[in-house]
């Protein structure tokens, strides 16, 4: 453990040390983002950090090749270096795109035919869940799986990278948990010598290394040059690790997590995945292009109900966790001990998502259920006017009405008195 510690924090401190000197080139060869109507940033900032990111990676894997404990993964074996061009190559896609701007159909093909170059080279999806055990693939559909992860992860990447640390945090979430996992399966087999690991941990190192210069408010953004290589280095990871299993190899305590070779890069990866399928099934069907921008992204959402860019990035974050971790548990607890931690932490993040919304919107209905009752009440008071008068018109038409009765009982009062005095004088 201690090495792959050693290699996670050489990536990061060259990754960390060669940032500023990426953001110097960046400028002066022009490569600045201007502010566009989907930024939330409102000045320009210089882009092309995935340059730093490539680098700190590929110091990283020289020095692994050539220490005791890991040289054995590079002897004999392509694979790690048929990884390592396929970044390059990807970074160097990225990198044209951050300086003009390419045509989203001229970008999706040379991230397919670098996907299919890799998988070309070695890394492909050998075994596939099926019936209850692994079954082989073909060639070509081994081929073509791999390619279609690959360019799916390095575009679910590139949309959630809209807020300052966001991309390079979750990718390192991911690349943690990827490697405390590899780590447990590769103690099971005759070397605890793991490439998946050695990728994952690299990927952890470049991506902390990087957000201390990218953190809010952000010196330099990765663009597509980084958001493309972590999306291609999570994917690598996870197929390395879960690509060439062998059944038999495996303990029946960890079986059934291994037997989920294609979910497991979907599970960390759930956030983007997610974002990147909203976002092309709301440009479909308004009849846009599945890349054409919009600021419509779960990041855009959390900063539209009140969030700030730090606290919206913290939460994602938190929610990317929940799902990465979530899914390793099982390894050491029992499920529904697992569900239930899972529980209560969706219950503390939804009240978290949703503080900011809830904090404006409960005055406003508070505000609102007092106009009602305003308004109900001067209803009423207007309505009582009314009530008065018709009440006087009832009670004059009750003195009109009186007054015969009235006058005929004064009539028979002074009659009455009249004969009283008659027979008074009677008595005299």
């Amino acid at each position: 453990m201690r090495i792959y510690l050693l290699i996670a924090a050489i990536a990061g401190g060259v990754t960390w040390l060669v940032t500023p000197l990426i953001r110097h080139v960046a400028i002066e060869i022009g490569a600045v983002g201007e502010v566009r109507a989907r930024d939330v940033h409102t000045i320009p900032t210089p882009r092309m950090g995935g340059l730093a990111m490539l680098i700190g990676f590929t110091v990283a894997t020289v020095f692994a090749s050539k220490t005791m404990f890991l040289s054995g993964l590079f002897t004999g074996n392509y694979q790690m270096w048929v990884i390592l061009a396929g970044g390059i190559m990807i970074s160097l896609l990225g990198m044209a795109d951050d300086l003009w701007d390419l045509d989203w159909m001229l970008k999706l093909a040379g991230q397919l035919l670098i996907s299919v170059f890799v998988a070309w080279g070695g890394l492909q999806i050998i075994s596939l869940p099926f019936g209850g055990s692994l079954i082989t693939a073909s060639p070509s559909l081994s081929m073509a799986i791999t390619a279609f992860l690959i360019v799916a992860s390095i575009n679910a990447v590139n949309f959630v990278d809209g807020l300052d640390g966001l991309a390079s945090g979750i990718v390192a979430i991911g690349g943690i948990a990827f490697a405390i996992y590899s780590y447990i399966i590769a103690r099971y087999s005759p070397s605890y010598a793991s490439l998946a690991t050695l990728i994952d941990v690299m990927m952890v190192g470049i991506c902390v290394g990087f957000i201390l210069h990218n953190w809010h408010p952000a010196k330099l953004f990765m663009g597509d040059s980084g958001s493309m290589l972590l999306g291609y280095l999570i994917t690598c990871a996870s197929i390395v690790m879960t690509g060439r299993l062998d059944p038999a190899s495996i303990h029946p305590s960890i079986y059934l997590p291994v037997f989920m070779p294609i979910l497991l890069p979907i599970l960390v990866l759930f956030l983007p995945v997610l974002d990147m399928c909203l976002a092309i099934v709301r440009r479909l069907a308004k009849g846009q292009s599945p890349m054409h921008p919009d600021r419509m992204h779960l990041h855009h959402r959390m900063l539209r109900i009140g969030h700030s860019v730090r606290g919206a990035v913290t939460i994602l974050w938190g929610w990317a966790a929940l799902i990465a971790f979530g899914s390793l548990m099982i390894l050491f607890f029992r499920a529904r001990y697992v569900l239930i931690g899972m529980a209560v932490a969706v219950v503390v993040l939804t009240v978290a998502t949703m503080y900011p919304y809830l904090k404006h919107r409960i005055p406003e209905m508070q505000a609102e259920s007092r106009a009602m009752e305003a308004t109900r009440e001067g209803a009423q008071h207007a309505a009582m006017p009314s009530g008065k008068t018709g009440s006087s018109k009832d009670s004059g038409k009750l003195a009109i009405e009186a007054e015969p009765d009235q006058q005929q009982g004064r009539s028979i009062d002074r009659n009455a008195d009249r004969d009283a005095g008659q027979s008074v004088e009677s008595g005299k």
